[in-house]
C-alpha cells in the first residue's frame, strides 16, 4: 500500500451515521400509506382488493404433464388426468426425434386395494380383487351384527 492511500484509510470514519437515503423512501410511504388509512371515509375500500379467483371445487382436475427421466439416458413425458383416473407415459426417442407410448394405466380400482404390491397387475385383476374384498368385508360385518 501507498503512504497516501493508507493515510487516506486512517482518516474515513469507520461508518457513517447518516441513513441511507433508501431508508427514507420507506419511512415515508410508509407514513403516507399510514395516513391514508386513517383518514380514509369509513376505513379503507376492501373492495379494490385485489382477490384470487376461486374455482369453485376442490381438489385438482384436468390434465396435467411433467417431464422425468424414465430409466439412464432415457427421458419421457408424464401425463396425469385427474378427472378419468388415468396415467401414461410417452418416451421420448431422440434417433428418431419423436415420443413414444411406453404405458398407460388407470388407477381407478387401484385406491380401493389396501396392503398390495405388484408390477404384474392389470386394472381388470383389481377390480375382482376390490369386489372380492368388499365382498368379505361384508360378510364379516353381517357376521359381527347379532
Amino acid at each position: 500500500m501507498t503512504e497516501n492511500a493508507a493515510d487516506s484509510a486512517q482518516t474515513r470514519p469507520a461508518f457513517s451515521h447518516r441513513p441511507h437515503p433508501i431508508y427514507w423512501v420507506i419511512a415515508i410511504s410508509l407514513a403516507v400509506i399510514a395516513f391514508k388509512l386513517v383518514v380514509a371515509p369509513n376505513g379503507p375500500d376492501w373492495s379494490q382488493l385485489a382477490h384470487a379467483q376461486s374455482s369453485g371445487m376442490v381438489g385438482a382436475r384436468g390434465v396435467f404433464a411433467f417431464s422425468g427421466q424414465l430409466s439412464k439416458g432415457s427421458y419421457g413425458l408424464y401425463m396425469v388426468d385427474a378427472d378419468t383416473m388415468t396415467v401414461w407415459v410417452y418416451e421420448y426417442l431422440p434417433q428418431k426425434g419423436c415420443l413414444r407410448l411406453a404405458a398407460s394405466r388407470t388407477w381407478r380400482y387401484d385406491r380401493y386395494l389396501e396392503n398390495y404390491n405388484t408390477c404384474d397387475l392389470p386394472p381388470e385383476m383389481v377390480e375382482q380383487m376390490v369386489d372380492q374384498q368388499r365382498q368379505e368385508r361384508l360378510q364379516s360385518s353381517k357376521e359381527e351384527k347379532p
